[in-house]
């Protein structure tokens, strides 16, 4: 009797023992963290860019050649002694200094490679090549003074410069805050450029019109210099259509300067439209002026590190 009760009260015991375990709280596993990836700018892009430019103190300034054969002795406007051509810019038949400045819509597009020296926020260098097309065309016409020398008629001087394109390559050194970031940049720059003129001079000594003309066309080379902000959106963003690690968006100014040539402007045979010797009837030499301003906005696609 005494057995049983003790097998009984051990039994009893052990069930309670159960009970116990079974109401104790379970170990759970850690939850898995996963780091989110600090945001670098290192990487290759390429992206569209759209914007406005504009010429910076664009003078054209015209003289008067001179030299043996120039044409034959005129009085000048203002007397005193005779000049050597019938062009001399003191005859008030061109302007000596002529503004034409300016102005319109460009597009194109950019590639470049970044490096951060340390994710998140610190130094960003690169390099960066970008071509646009540029809507800078301007004629201008300027007419003489009424002079004797001309018989009281105004001589018409026709002047037009343009750029079609404009490209540059350029180092660019920047500091970022995160996905923000702000820059300057500077490098080489080159344009197609178009310069040309057309004058007409009713001259009286030698009886009859003359005209001159002259034209210039070709890649032209300078600097361009300036700087911007660029902002990194997401990966998810909505204008990742080719899906990049990220895209950025930037607003930028550059400055260019593609330097100053002389064009000859001589005169010209009417039947075939040829230049005549310069020195047969003169010539003019007029000094055009490619510099300005490009402020435009524009988006790149980020490939490689996130």
């Amino acid at each position: 009797m005494i057995k049983t009760s003790l097998l009984a009260g051990a039994a009893t015991l052990a069930l309670a023992g159960i009970a116990s375990a079974a109401d104790l709280p379970r170990r759970a596993a850690p939850p898995v963290i996963t780091p989110v990836p600090v945001f670098t700018w290192t990487g290759f892009y390429a992206g569209l860019n759209v914007g406005y430019a504009f010429s910076d103190d664009q003078t054209i300034r015209t003289l008067g050649n001179q030299g043996p054969g120039a044409g034959p002795i005129l009085p000048l406007q203002n007397g005193g002694a005779g000049s050597n051509t019938v062009l001399n810019v003191q005859l008030a038949r061109r302007a000596p200094l002529f503004r034409s400045e300016q102005e319109g819509i460009t597009g194109g597009g950019q590639i470049g490679y970044n490096v951060q020296l340390t994710p998140g926020s610190g130094i960003v260098f690169g390099v960066e090549a970008d071509i646009q097309y540029t809507d800078l065309d301007r004629t201008r016409t300027y007419f003489s003074p009424l002079i004797a020398q001309n018989g009281f008629v105004a001589d018409p001087s026709r002047y037009r410069q343009s750029m079609d394109f404009f490209g540059t390559v350029r180092g660019r050194l920047g500091y970022a805050f995160d996905r923000f970031m702000i820059y300057g940049t500077g490098g080489f720059a080159y344009g197609d450029v178009a310069y040309s003129a057309q004058f007409l001079s009713n001259n009286v000594a030698l009886g009859n019109p003359i005209a001159y003309a002259g034209r210039y066309s070709d890649l032209q080379t300078g600097f361009a210099y300036g700087g911007g902000i660029e902002y990194a959106l997401g990966a998810d963003s909505v204008l990742n259509v080719f899906r990049a690690s990220a895209v950025t968006m930037k607003v930028e100014y550059l400055h260019y300067d593609l330097g100053s040539r002389n064009l000859l402007v001589s005169s010209t045979n009417p039947a075939t439209g040829n230049q005549f010797v310069a020195a047969a009837n003169g010539s003019y030499t007029s000094r055009f002026r490619t510099e300005g301003n490009l402020v435009r906005v524009g988006v790149n696609y980020k490939f490689g590190s996130f």
